[in-house]
């Protein structure tokens, strides 16, 4: 009868750990796709809606989203579709923090090389929210409070950050936030902020023209591929803000902001 030498049994061992881990991996992979892929319709699917879009049969899926229910990333509703869970937030409000902290140091080259106060903001659902904040060393300056939230169609990041949605999106966000006017020169119609968008796909940049706060003006671009929409901006008076600053500044910001995307694209983020 034949019998295994004692060299073949570790390899036999040794190969079927690197199964299992090269499983775990993959597991892994499909796991984080499918919870992207819920997250790009709208946080809420049927399995099978993911198994048509991810091309995952609906075996795998049914397992895959067993595991994170029980791990609460995921959640399934008294309709059967899954939703994404709550246990989410409190990885997004971390990353968030982190991202500004990464962001900082860009920002802070931003304060330097145009003597304004330098944000950075996030869209979260509905709302912006400024997650990091470099102040400007004039005495009159802009302040944002980081953790601030405040509705997009009035800012410069707002709007930076809704030009890359469809009209159809955008319009569904406004019905639902509805456009209060923050000053007289808010934007306060869909159609023209529709057209206010259309002017910061052409320019490549976003202006807050006393729109939030009269006395006030703000330049703001989105950060290309951030892997959460993102956007950085500058703020001060108005009468340091000029057109002649804008067509000095627009350039800068655009250039910092493709630099802090391929940094927040590597293994690790440094300092500019």
């Amino acid at each position: 009868m034949p019998t295994s030498s004692a060299s073949d049994a570790p390899a036999d061992a040794s190969a079927s750990k690197t199964s299992a881990s090269s499983g775990g991996v993959q597991s892994l992979e499909r796991a984080f796709d499918l919870l992207e892929r819920m997250a790009d319709a709208g946080g809420e699917v049927g399995l099978s809606e993911l198994s048509v879009s991810s091309g995952l049969p609906l075996p795998t899926i049914h397992r895959l989203m067993r595991t994170l229910v029980a791990c609460g990333y995921v959640r399934q509703q008294t309709n059967r579709r899954y939703a994404l869970g709550p246990r989410l937030i409190r990885l997004g409000e971390s990353a968030s923090r982190l991202l500004g902290t990464w962001a900082r140091p860009y920002l802070a080259r931003l304060v330097e090389e145009t003597g304004e106060t330098a944000n950075m903001a996030l869209l979260d659902g509905d709302e912006i929210v400024y997650v990091a904040q470099v102040p400007s060393k004039h005495s009159m300056r802009m302040f944002t409070e980081v953790g601030r939230r405040v509705l997009p169609h009035s800012t410069g990041v707002g709007k930076a950050l809704l030009a890359h949605l469809p009209a159809n999106e955008v319009r569904a966000l406004l019905s639902r936030t509805g456009m209060p006017a923050a000053t007289e020169k808010t934007i306060t119609s869909p159609d023209a902020f529709l057209t206010a968008l259309e002017e910061v796909r052409r320019s490549g940049y976003a202006v807050d023209d006393n729109e939030q706060e009269i006395g006030v003006r703000c330049l703001a671009v989105s950060v290309p591929n951030s892997p959460t929409a993102a956007a950085i901006s500058i703020s001060g008076p108005a009468g340091r803000v000029t057109e002649t600053m804008t067509e000095k500044t627009v350039p800068v910001l655009q250039q910092i902001a493709v630099e802090l995307s391929e940094a927040l694209a590597s293994s690790g983020p440094s300092a500019p």
